[in-house]
């Protein structure tokens, strides 16, 4: 008599293993070390599961910064355009206020100087619709995330820090520096 037939079963599992080989079918001593196998390939289970785990997430967080990177994408993709027509911009801007008064009046340059005029607010128009806004400065403190302060000037009317003059207008595209203000800031007077 094998250890096989000492063990109770039940008829299901003899009816089962009648025809099998008996050194194939687990004796005592196999199984034991069948269970210590077993508690090996669940650990090995559990560590592949959390590997599982550890992949799903690590792909939802690399969705999550693609998603991202596209939306900036989209959203600043025009930055370096918008850097090249600001100096268009500065240069029409310049032009109009360089028309003296007289002119503005004449009846031969009245028409130029309203076709100017109209450019200049069609291209703010345009700087709008793609969320590139003025950065406001003249009578604010210097703000060193938004102005650059190009020189001092002593002045004993305002507090030393605040902008006096601004030299070159800065631009945001959103949330983001496209270009600082070019500004003179207050000193104390000597």
């Amino acid at each position: 008599m094998t250890e096989n037939e000492t063990r109770p079963q039940d008829a299901e599992a003899k009816a089962e293993l009648e025809g099998v080989p008996e050194d194939l079918v687990l004796g005592a001593g196999e199984e034991e070390a069948s269970s210590g196998e077993l508690e090996a390939v669940k650990a090995e289970l559990e560590a592949a599961r959390q590997d599982v785990l550890y992949a799903k997430a690590e792909t939802q967080n690399l969705r999550r910064r693609m998603e991202k990177d596209i939306a900036d994408a989209r959203a600043y993709a025009a930055t370096s355009f918008a850097r090249d027509i600001l100096s268009v911009a500065d240069n029409l801007s310049r032009a109009l206020d360089s028309i003296p008064a007289e002119l503005r009046e004449d009846d031969k340059t009245k028409n130029l100087v309203t076709g100017l005029e109209a450019t200049g607010r069609e291209i703010e128009k345009v700087f709008g619709s793609h969320g590139i806004v003025r950065i406001a400065a003249k009578g604010l403190p210097l703000d060193p995330h938004q102005h650059q302060a190009m020189l001092e000037i002593p002045s004993a009317d305002v507090e030393p820090g605040v902008v006096l003059q601004e030299l070159q207008a800065g631009y945001m595209i959103k949330d983001r520096l496209l270009r600082p203000a070019m500004v003179a800031v207050a000193k104390k007077p000597d």
